[in-house]
């Protein structure tokens, strides 16, 4: 069995490779959806050297198949968002505790130690579902921090700009972490200066608001709250680890996670640093799922700068993925 906690001091490149192959080897054995994917690859997994060389499972499997590890019947799971009558992605989760180590280390590495900081959520299309990763973790936070102006705002943009107002006025640190419509809609209505709260933006423009660039919406929320910084959060419903956005709308990951950017007509091939294409995905704190995960996300690699996430393939850009459905 593999120790968990060995992600989480990964250092350097090698160690990072090494744990990579490491762990490809552990889920072809123990996940069989996993392991049935490769083979119908037929790929030799003793030929593999470098983690680029992994087969990435397409995410779509996480709608069709129970993707966990053999030894284990977890009764918890994250669920994507969408209609009843969608095919929604299941994640299970075998180790809670490694999310939650995933979570922390990786808010340290960006943000400082959790415990210094009152958190706010506006999250209104996920606090009203059940079993949202994203909701796990601020809960999590929230009780790290222990903090009693901890709280959760659906459409109560009044009480959320007095909180807000007020923490600044005592200088508090403050995180909220908030859905993209509902950040627009509340720099709309209660525009104000931020000095001491730090924006998180997690997403979730699709189907509410006008198609505006990532860009554009930080650029917007910046003017309303007087600040020049809004950040990203970058994560789903089949990670457990989390990339952050800084500034300048470029992505970084843990020393754990990996962004692989490859080449929309050849799912095998990766571009070069500076060209867009589909985003893979190596999370290895998800050891008793599948770490290896190509997205239908369009991203681009920055090279040591990090990545951005550039929007969504359509039917026609998934072509090429779509044949390993088969």
């Amino acid at each position: 069995m593999l120790k968990s906690f060995d992600i989480f001091s990964i250092k350097s490149e090698e160690e990072f490779n090494s744990l990579a192959i490491q762990i490809f080897l552990y889920q072809y054995k123990n996940n069989i959806p996993y392991r049935t994917f490769v083979d119908l690859l037929s790929i030799d997994c003793n030929k593999i050297l470098n983690y680029r060389q992994i087969p990435f499972l397409p995410i779509e499997f996480f709608k069709t198949n129970t993707i966990v590890d053999k030894n284990f019947s977890p009764n918890l799971y994250f669920q994507s968002s969408g209609t009843t009558s969608e095919n929604l992605s299941k994640h299970y989760i075998a180790n809670e505790d490694i999310y939650k180590q995933s979570i922390l280390h990786s808010f340290s590495i960006f943000f400082g130690d959790p415990s210094e900081y009152i958190y706010l959520g506006l999250l209104p299309s996920y606090l009203e579902r059940n079993n949202s990763s994203l909701i796990y973790m601020v809960n999590y936070l929230m009780e790290q921090s222990g903090k009693v102006e901890n709280g959760y705002y659906l459409h109560n943009f009044d009480d959320l700009h007095v909180i807000i107002n007020r923490l600044e006025k005592e200088n508090k640190k403050v995180i909220l972490f908030g859905v993209s419509y509902a950040l627009l809609d509340f720099a709309n209505s209660h525009p104000q200066q931020l000095r001491n709260t730090i924006i998180i933006e997690t997403g979730g423009m699709k189907g509410r608001k006008k198609e505006m660039t990532k860009d554009e919406l930080l650029a917007e929320l910046k003017n309303s709250f007087q600040t020049d910084k809004i950040y990203s959060e970058y994560s789903m419903t089949e990670l457990l680890s989390q990339a952050y956005s800084l500034s300048n709308n470029v992505y970084k990951c843990p020393p754990w996670m990996k962004i692989l950017i490859r080449d929309v007509d050849d799912p095998f091939e990766y571009v070069e640093t500076n060209r867009s294409g589909g985003v893979n995905i190596i999370d290895l704190a998800n050891i008793h799922s599948c770490s290896f995960i190509s997205t239908q996300d369009i991203g681009k690699d920055e090279g040591k700068d990090g990545f951005k996430i550039l929007g969504r393939m359509d039917n026609s850009d998934i072509r090429g993925c779509s044949l390993l459905l088969l």
